[in-house]
């Protein structure tokens, strides 16, 4: 099992806007290193769901429910669907990452602007602790 980690602008679509569907094709990744992050998912594989711009937290977790497939708004890159599996009680805020020792090797602090990356186990269970 993988762990990992989507980032979107919550203005845009939020973990909210997700929950209302449960369900949904996570497409429109226009980055290489994303894209092959996208690659690697499996089903049932955990995924942080992040809000950027003025939030900067993790607020959820999805699963994989439908590994890689042609992303339906251009081919030449792959999407992937998720399923909504629990909101965090207390989002974790970037600052919150950023001041936790056991985080300061995340990809998300020396990447920022990638919207899909992998995250460690240990990484993945101490946000999920953080958020309780």
């Amino acid at each position: 099992m993988n762990y990992w980690m989507v980032k979107t602008e919550p203005e845009s679509y939020s973990w909210e806007d997700f929950v209302e569907k449960g369900e949904d094709v996570w497409d429109g990744v226009r980055n290489y290193q994303a894209r092959n992050f996208l690659r690697e998912m499996r089903t049932g594989d955990p995924v942080l769901f992040y809000h950027s711009g003025k939030e900067k937290a993790v607020v959820g977790v999805a699963e994989v429910s439908r590994e890689a497939f042609p992303d339906p708004k251009d081919e030449a890159w792959v999407a992937v669907s998720l399923k909504e599996k629990l909101p965090l009680a207390n989002p974790v805020s970037l600052e919150s990452i950023k001041s936790d020792d056991r985080l300061t090797g995340m990809l998300m602090l020396r990447q920022s602007r990638l919207s899909v990356m992998a995250v460690s186990k240990e990484e993945f269970n101490v946000i999920i602790a953080l958020g309780k």
